[in-house]
């Protein structure tokens, strides 16, 4: 060793000897080949921690540099980075010959990217398979940096995830091939769940310093995307290793142009996957040397000198790996026992356990056995204890310290003799030690002892109500995720119904749980043990779901949303809404903020019938012509058919090899079609369920089909995967014609009423229109523009129109999208309606024959009916967002425009509705004692109706272009307008007397009244100006900006303004000088709006990039800054602030923009936050007593809140 490194190593011994635990230390020194198992055990053989670490540097420092860089590594690996740092300066250059150093081999280069990647370490004991290793290096050269797939199958045991970790271990493959890194995720078998918390941790790991997304994704497709874009631009070139993949939808959600290495035991899963592939099989036994090689490093003798027995031994274990090194594992504890350990694979010992599992090994479980009964007997019940835990599913040592109710030393202790005998595994990324069991061990484990589980997971679950109560898991705990993603299973499989749904019927525990993972594991979990929930109360079952659902966009927002508040906003029947009311009582009474939205509707079901007939997602359903049945189909491979009207089963036809995408009825309700991930179409007997045909021309999965309206001459349209669409002639064995012109996946197809056309929805993003007869495109539609948000990153987006479905007039299409349903007029692009509660992505939408209703059918495994009238009267009626509002003692009254132009006057508190004319209104106002409206139109006209007697009363002098601003004087016998033509009109209505303010020299932007018959106005033009009402002349003309003004204030004391502008200031003006006080700068944006305080003393400005600053109005000076931007970059705010005011006693400012924010102006802190449906809100009216408001949203929802008292 170089005097450096030794000296080095010297000068930081005492530190490392009091810090260090050498048993993961030198299983990562023996893994690199630079300690030996008798060296190891020398090192065990000392009596304390301190000792053994002694021990281990003193033989260390009589070894090489290599060994210095080993111990380095180690340190790393382990978590001991700050020790790791003081050998940092002695590490010795080593020279590219160096064996273990060179350019081919393991260098500090490869264990750095392997273990950021989580690519799991050798096993302690290991023997090379070059062969096979340079085999799959081969294949991986061969993606060139191009999207592929290399897949390694071959039984299981047979080595694979050791074989793909041993093919990364190269440094020039990484370097040349995957200089973005190497992605290790283990996999195992799923559902969607499951899956998504796969993809949840890899987005998690792929983006630690979060600078893509603070919040995780919420489904398979969103977190889909997230990692294409994640690949793409923050590692790019790299290589994902997806291990022991069992399903082939699986590998769909990794179908992302990336490079993958997969291990399998099915090579047929990527069948369903594009771009190069390429597989390496993996012979099921090791061999007999192989199996030999293993034996001898577990004992510690040369291959040579193992005793004749040992030959049996690999024989009886049919060369598994796995079953070789449980043995080894024995061998190496009691090395004279060989005779005795061949004996019991020969006889046959023990008890042959039935296997639940695909797996076939005939000696797996005789070697389990022996090893599991040659533990000692104070350790032996703990393994069965693991008989409990998940398959793929790393266990933090602090939740068996809880079980076993230990401390941490005592359990790892337990633990480690597990590992060494093979019946373990740890994973050791870091300072945290992970332990999992392999799937044969799970099986063994879960059969053995099923006549124990109930008991074995009634004891986790009460271990773990000793030491936590469920919704005060502290996410800095080590056990934290384990408990939150298993309590409820483990209470499940206790079969401990009350207290599963004491927990999942817990508005605490949904704060806590979803906070931390988001609300798409909360959600399978209400599905998975619905027929437990559904026992005790299958309606608040349904209001916590639902709850999840619809509000899973706000769920995962940062900082996480008051969930006390959401559940305010729920239906009042809701069991959601009456704990919140009960939890927001109480913490008002400790000087919380909480609001009431006091006009809302209980929540009507719009959906007529429910039916669950699958076991898991549900594809497609539709109805046969006459209305009477419905056919649908799924994840679960069948084709069901039922009565439409009951939901009683007639069919139940097992369709398909693989997941059945879609179905359909032929005009004459003689045959159903159906298309497959198999790649297959099929025709079946409609009343017998008999097979008729089956094509098989497509060589992509088959995602849609969809006969003909008319039964004079039959076709049948399908989609796929390949990009393209096919029409059959069910007349025919082949094809008739094949339509290309879409550059992804086509979703889905659909003929028009008339059969003229078919129209296609494509992952492309777009929407195509086929000629039926000749094939050939006739319309192309970019539909990206009708699901983006404007605050989305177009480029970002992958849009997918899920389907669509036609009306029967052709005039009308109906589009899924995530979680909604929208309505959408062919010709003008139109959104005529839309509706949600579904809980998960909806994946078929259908017209029944007369277009009465439409059916939807979605992941979360139901099948929807809905009455179409219903829905679009449901959704019909939207304000507009201009509104007025007159709060007299305890009445609200609003008056507002709908989306057809309607006046609308609305009692807040009892929501009775006045329709009041049907003019084409463009703004309107109340007077203030309630006994007139005014409205303006968009052809300048002016009009008063006297509610008391319905008499109008019409300007005879218009505007000359539309009128966007109205308001009645104080006496309410003048009304003051303003429009587009840049004039200010003055209307004395009972008088009939007019008076024009005619100076600004661009559109007016506002105007308010001052005291004496002045008023105030601001325009484009950037000026301010008051005026004399009475004379029109103007008193006062400040030349403010030199951008737009786009909002002005005036103080309660009257002697001051404020201005605020496109240039990004704000200023504070005197009434009495020409120049501004303060100019106030600092916003990146717009600012849009500003508001005094009762007192003058203090402005609040708000911006275009959600931020809200607040001044002291005396000198100027900036006290706050609220709602700065977010880690995300997105505005806190969700856009735009358009609307500030201050409470009358100052301490408190609300501010309208993406949602409402409550603020504490004394820190400059947000109290309380009301998301509303929609975004956008331009203004938000406060009663003068702070306790009322009222804003209507950009989807033309009004909102009447009142705060919690």
């Amino acid at each position: 060793m170089d005097a450096k490194a030794r000296n080095c190593l010297l000068q930081h011994r005492e530190a490392l000897e009091k810090d260090i635990k050498t048993t993961y230390i030198m299983d990562y020194m023996i893994s690199d080949g630079f300690l030996t198992i008798s060296e190891e055990e020398k090192v065990k053989n000392e009596p304390t921690q301190q000792q053994r670490a002694a021990m281990l540097i003193k033989m260390i420092l009589k070894k090489d540099n290599d060994s210095y860089i080993s111990f380095y590594n180690a340190l790393l690996h382990e978590g001991y980075k700050d020790l790791a740092a003081l050998l940092h300066d002695g590490i010795p250059v080593v020279s590219s010959s160096s064996g273990k150093d060179s350019v081919s081999g393991i260098t500090s280069y490869v264990r750095t990217v392997l273990c950021e990647g989580g690519v799991p370490q050798r096993p302690v004991v290991f023997v090379t398979r070059k062969k096979l290793v340079n085999a799959i290096q081969q294949k991986l050269s061969k993606l060139k940096g191009e999207p592929g797939w290399v897949t390694i199958h071959g039984m299981a045991g047979c080595g694979k995830s050791v074989l793909a970790a041993e093919a990364v271990r190269d440094h020039s493959l990484l370097e040349d091939c995957f200089p973005g890194g190497v992605h290790w995720v283990s996999v195992g078998k799923q559902d969607k769940s499951g899956l998504l918390m796969k993809l949840q941790n890899l987005c998690t790991r792929l983006d630690q310093d979060e600078s893509f997304s603070q919040r995780l994704p919420l489904n398979i497709e969103e977190a889909k995307d997230r990692l294409r874009i994640l690949m793409l631009r923050k590692h790019p070139r790299s290589l994902l290793i997806l291990d022991d993949v069992w399903d082939s939808w699986v590998l769909k959600a990794f179908d992302n142009q990336c490079q993958i290495l997969l291990t399998t035991r099915d090579k047929s899963v990527t069948d369903s996957v594009m771009g190069p592939k390429y597989v390496v099989p993996v012979e099921s036994s090791l061999g007999k040397e192989k199996g030999l090689e293993i034996l001898s490093l577990f004992v510690n003798m040369k291959k040579a000198d193992l005793p004749e027995q040992a030959h049996s031994i690999i024989k009886e274990c049919k060369g598994s790996p796995l079953v070789v090194s449980l043995i080894g594992a024995l061998l190496r504890d009691f090395p004279n026992r060989w005779e005795y350990y061949l004996k019991q694979l020969q006889n046959k010992q023990f008890k042959r356990i039935r296997k639940s599992s695909s797996y076939d090994y005939e000696a797996l479980d005789e070697a389990m056995s022996i090893s599991v009964e040659m533990l000692k007997e104070d350790i032996k019940y703990y393994y069965t204890d693991l008989s409990i835990l998940q398959k793929d599913v790393k266990v933090p040592t602090k939740v068996l310290c809880i079980l076993w109710d230990m401390e941490t030393e005592e359990v790892e202790d337990i633990l480690q003799e597990f590992v060494n005998k093979s019946l373990l595994f740890c994973d050791r990324n870091g300072k945290s030690f992970r332990y999992y069991l392999h799937d044969l061990q799970v099986d063994f484990l879960t059969e053995k002892n099923c006549s124990q589980l109930q008991d074995l997971h009634k004891k986790i679950i009460t271990q773990f109500q000793r030491y936590h109560q469920p919704h005060t898991l502290s996410p800095d705990q080590e056990d934290c995720m384990y408990w939150y993603n298993f309590l409820a299973y483990h209470m499940a499989s206790a079969k401990m119904h009350k207290e599963l749904c004491a927990l999942m019927f817990s508005l605490d525990w949904i704060k806590a749980k979803t906070e931390l993972v988001g609300p798409a594991h909360l959600i399978h979990e209400f599905v998975e043990y619905r027929h437990i929930l559904d026992e005790k109360d299958c309606a608040v079952s349904e209001n916590f779901q639902e709850f999840l659902s619809l509000n899973g966009h706000l769920l995962e927002r940062q900082p996480f949303p008051n969930i006390v508040q959401l559940g305010l906003c729920e239906p009042e029947t809701s069991e959601v809404y009456q704990q919140a009311k009960l939890q927001a009582k109480q913490e008002v009474d400790n000087g919380m903020l909480y609001l009431e939205w006091i006009n809302k509707k209980n929540i009507t079901n719009l959906s007529r019938l429910v039916v669950r007939p699958h076991t898991d997602a549900v594809y497609h359903a539709c109805f046969s012509e006459d209305g009477q049945r419905i056919a649908s189909c799924g994840a679960d491979k069948t084709l069901q058919v039922f009565k439409a009207e009951t939901g009683e089963k007639l069919l139940e036809i097992k369709a398909h090899e693989d997941e059945v995408l879609c179905c359909a009825f032929s005009t004459d309700d003689r045959f159903i079609a159906t298309c497959s991930v198999d790649k297959k179409v099929k025709i079946w007997n409609s009343v017998t369920g008999e097979l008729v045909h089956t094509y098989d021309e497509h060589s992509e999965q088959v995602n849609c089909c969809h006969f003909t309206n008319s039964s004079h001459h039959l076709l049948l349209a399908t989609a796929s995967s390949d990009c393209f669409l096919k029409l059959w002639d069910l007349n025919q064995k082949e094809c008739r014609n094949t339509m290309f012109g879409h550059t992804n996946s086509v979703n889905h197809c659909r003929f028009s009423p008339d059969d003229k056309l078919l129209a296609s929805c494509s992952a492309d993003g777009t929407l195509k229109l086929w000629d039926v007869t000749s094939a050939n495109e006739r319309k192309s539609f970019n539909v990206k523009q009708f699901f983006l948000n404007s605050e989305d990153p177009q480029e970002d987006m992958e849009v997918i129109v899920k389907c669509c479905s036609w009306f029967a007039d052709g005039a009308r299409i109906m589009v899924a999208a995530k979680n909604k349903i929208f309505l959408w007029n062919i010709d003008s692009c139109s959104k005529v309606a839309d509706c949600r509660g579904h809980l998960s992505w909806v994946h078929g939408v259908k017209f029944s024959p007369d277009g009465s209703s439409f059916l939807t059918s979605s992941d979360d495994q139901t099948i929807r009916l809905w009455e179409t009238k219903k829905v679009c009267k449901n959704s019909a009626i939207m304000l507009k967002q201009e509104v007025d509002v007159v709060f007299q003692e305890n009445e609200v009254m609003v008056l507002a425009v709908d989306h057809i132009r309607r006046l609308q006057l609305i009692n807040g508190k009892t929501g009775q509705i006045d329709y009041l004319t049907e003019a084409q209104v463009s703004c309107c106002c109340l007077s203030p004692h309630l006994q007139y409206i005014a409205f303006g139109d968009e052809n300048g006209t002016i009009e008063i109706l006297e509610l008391v007697n319905n008499r109008i009363f019409q300007s005879r002098i218009r505007h000359k272009k539309a009128v966007w601003h109205i308001q009645f004087t104080a006496d309410e016998k003048t009304l003051i307008s303003s429009s587009d033509d840049s004039a200010i009109q003055v209307w004395n209505w009972q008088l009939e007397e007019y008076v024009f303010l005619q100076a600004h020299q661009e559109t007016v932007k506002d105007f308010r009244l001052l005291k004496n018959s002045r008023l105030l106005s601001w325009s484009f033009d950037g000026t301010v100006k008051v005026w004399n009402i009475i004379t029109g002349k103007i008193e006062k003309d400040f030349v403010c900006h030199q951008g737009t003004v786009l909002s002005c204030d005036i103080s309660h004391d009257a002697t001051k303004f404020s201005s605020t502008s496109a240039d990004k200031t704000a200023k504070i003006w005197s009434f009495d000088l020409l120049l501004p006080l303060h100019e106030l700068r600092g916003h990146n944006g717009c600012v849009r709006c500003s508001a005094f305080s009762v007192d003058s003393t203090l402005l609040a400005t708000g911006d275009d990039n959600g931020e809200i600053r607040i001044w002291n109005v005396s000198n100027g000076e900036l006290l706050h800054l609220c709602a700065p931007l977010s880690e995300e970059g997105a505005a806190t705010h969700g856009g735009w602030v358009t609307d500030l005011c201050f409470s009358p006693d100052g301490k408190m400012l609300i501010s309208a923009g993406g949602y409402i924010k409550w603020w504490n102006v004394v820190t400059g802190e947000s109290s309380q936050t009301f998301y509303t449906n929609g975004t956008n809100l331009k203004k938000i009216h406060v009663s003068p007593d702070f306790k009322t408001y009222v804003t209507v949203d950009n989807l033309g929802i009004l909102y009447i809140l009142q705060t919690l008292e």
